[in-house]
């Protein structure tokens, strides 16, 4: 019987540990960093806020790109998380596939609605 460990352990795994860390960490800052510049914009505006006012807040294309740019980072942030919530709670590698494949549309038709809400198509 073979023992592996020491110099010449075989070493498992997909190896995503300090690159999906520093992901979730500039993905959530990001999101943070939105959420302030979206919150100075309601606090700082005049009235009162309506649907009007969202709409405008919304209406410049700087604005839509920023938020676009945001739902990618949490849409990435969220894969990340659920990816690893798959590969250490599903144990079988069929169901575990199948619900990375149906992680992977739902994210994909989420950020197709938020093109749509965003550039209103």
């Amino acid at each position: 019987m073979a023992v592996n460990y020491g110099s010449k352990r075989t070493v498992v795994g997909a190896h995503y540990g300090l690159r999906d860390w520093l992901a979730q960490r500039i993905t959530g800052g990001l999101m943070a960093l939105f959420t302030l510049v979206l919150l100075a914009q309601v606090l700082f505006s005049h009235g009162p806020i309506g649907y009007d006012k969202w709409a405008g807040i919304f209406a410049s294309q700087w604005m839509k790109v920023l938020t676009f740019s945001v739902i990618v980072s949490l849409l990435y942030h969220v894969w990340v998380g659920m990816r690893d919530v798959w590969m250490d709670y599903v144990h079988s590698v069929g169901l575990r596939l199948a619900c990375q494949i149906f992680t992977i549309v739902w994210l994909v038709g989420c950020a197709g609605w938020a093109i749509q809400v965003l550039w209103r198509l």
